[in-house]
């Protein structure tokens, strides 16, 4: 079973007017390779406004994979290959952003004009350097559509977001090995999660109280784990929500900037220009 790295409880952070709850990157942990940053949004939205005046509107991205879990609500996908989608609560939109793409993801319509609670974690994915000038693509899955997995005793949910846990398998494609599950939990339960053991692992808590190999998290908790063993065991204290990020670490050279995750300054400098001189496209939003 392995040893935990450390607990963090994740920050209060201001993304352009939205508060967020960010587990990832913090101080002294810039990354837990292949993932890159975790942002967990939980708002009540009051109604009587506008799709438009909501979210986050189009903006571009290369070289990574950003992944939204649609906890609460829904996400409404536009981007500039062309593709349009809303997906809701339990479902997961999947987008490989590669040589680039220009995107907006906003709260549904009926949340914005109607009002109602919204929740999402969105986590990014580093690529690998052969595949960071892949051509882009979107992947939807949908809440009834993801493989789910019930434990003996009728107390754990799994949701197969990525990878293949017990005998069921993700029909999402990611570009490295790694299994991403969606935990959803009552109290008294227990479940054993195998794992590589050469895939870095973390536990992200929304909610609720989890004894993780002997350690206790509770909400809003992140609970990194050393790679000195094949399995994790989880213990439901109190029902409640999480989710496991694993995988095979990219061992690669990194930079970054905003949108833009490479492996060199110039390679950096290349995607600024290229997002400038239109070379990933546009995206010009149309509402209803």
């Amino acid at each position: 079973m392995r040893t935990i790295n450390k607990v963090v409880k994740a920050q209060k952070v201001n993304m352009g007017g939205i508060f967020l709850d960010q587990a990832i990157p913090l101080r002294g942990i810039d990354q837990i390779s292949p993932f890159l940053l975790i942002h967990h949004w939980a708002q009540d939205f009051p109604g009587g406004q506008k799709q438009k005046q909501v979210g986050v509107g189009p903006h571009p991205h290369r070289g990574f994979t950003p992944v939204t879990l649609i906890f609460e609500g829904s996400v409404h996908h536009r981007d500039s290959l062309g593709f349009e989608d809303i997906i809701y609560a339990g479902g997961t939109q999947w987008m490989n952003s590669g040589s680039g793409i220009i995107h907006s993801e906003r709260p549904g319509k009926e949340i914005a004009e109607n009002g109602g609670k919204f929740e999402i974690i969105q986590f990014w994915v580093n690529s690998p350097a052969s595949n960071k000038m892949d051509k882009a693509f979107y992947q939807p899955l949908k809440k009834d559509t993801m493989p789910q997995v019930v434990s003996k005793d009728k107390k754990f949910e799994i949701g197969v977001v990525a990878g293949k846990f017990q005998d069921k398998s993700s029909p999402l494609r990611s570009l490295t090995p790694m299994l991403v599950l969606r935990i959803d939990y009552t109290e008294g339960g227990e479940i054993e999660i195998p794992l590589p053991s050469d895939f870095n692992a973390l536990l992200y808590q929304l909610d609720g109280t989890l004894d993780v190999n002997g350690t206790e998290a509770s909400d809003k908790d992140m609970v990194w784990f050393n790679n000195d063993g094949d399995k994790i065991v989880l213990k439901s204290k109190k029902a409640g929500r999480a989710i496991l990020l694993s995988g095979k670490p990219i061992e690669e050279s990194l930079a970054t900037y905003g949108p833009f995750v490479m492996n060199t300054q110039e390679e950096i400098m290349t995607a600024i220009n290229d997002y400038q001189s239109g070379k990933m496209g546009q995206l010009i939003e149309k509402f209803e």
